[in-house]
């Protein structure tokens, strides 16, 4: 099991389905219902990712079939006929060795659903989604509260002296501390431990 930071890597999805630029406006259609994702990630012969094409790129066909009125790039996307005219480009991707954290950020910057992966040259290797971010909360508490004991208070001043404990993902950090300038510290190394939903920090000092 991946301890923090985990990556992209470590809860993307591989088997990615995806459609080539001259894939048909039904080929489209027909694939996010048969996968029941909400976007698929488009590529160029040599397999790279050129775009992106979702349910919202195909809706402007069914919203301005009876007008013409709309911005331009709308009733561009009320035209096209295929996958290079519906996609959105470039296409918002992310690494593989991204961190779960700077995939989260890309998509809530970018207000983005799904995210495909790619490597140096940009040659698709799979495709993370909101909810497979969150399964770093999947993680156990047990195995939450060993790695804090492991990676965390092993490491840091005074660490010996404190305990951990977690329940349902909320992280009670308890002991002896002869620093008070260490409770910072000690909370946002906590913190950043993949699956933590919660830091109390029960703590006396000298």
């Amino acid at each position: 099991m991946a301890e923090s930071p985990y990556t992209v890597s470590d809860v993307m999805t591989h088997t990615v389905v995806a459609v080539g630029m001259d894939a048909p406006f039904k080929d489209v259609v027909e694939l996010l219902d048969q996968w029941k994702v909400s976007a698929l990630p488009v590529l160029a012969g040599d397999g790279r990712v050129v775009g992106v094409v979702s349910e919202a790129d195909l809706l402007p066909k069914e919203e301005f079939r009876d007008t013409d009125q709309g911005a331009l790039t709308e009733r561009a996307k009320a035209s096209a006929l295929t996958a290079g005219g519906l996609m959105s480009a470039p296409a918002v991707t992310v690494h593989a060795d991204a961190t779960v954290a700077e995939a989260a950020r890309i998509m809530a910057r970018r207000h983005v659903k799904r995210l495909p992966v790619v490597d140096g040259v940009g040659l698709l290797q799979g495709v993370v989604s909101r909810s497979d971010l969150l399964k770093v909360f999947l993680r156990s508490d047990d195995e939450i509260a060993e790695e804090i004991r492991r990676s965390v208070l092993s490491v840091l001043p005074y660490g010996d002296t404190l305990t951990a404990s977690v329940t349902d993902g909320s992280v009670t950090i308890g002991g002896l501390l002869p620093e008070r300038g260490l409770v910072t510290l000690i909370a946002r190394a906590v913190r950043a431990v993949e699956g933590v939903v919660d830091v109390r920090l029960d703590l006396t000092h000298r």
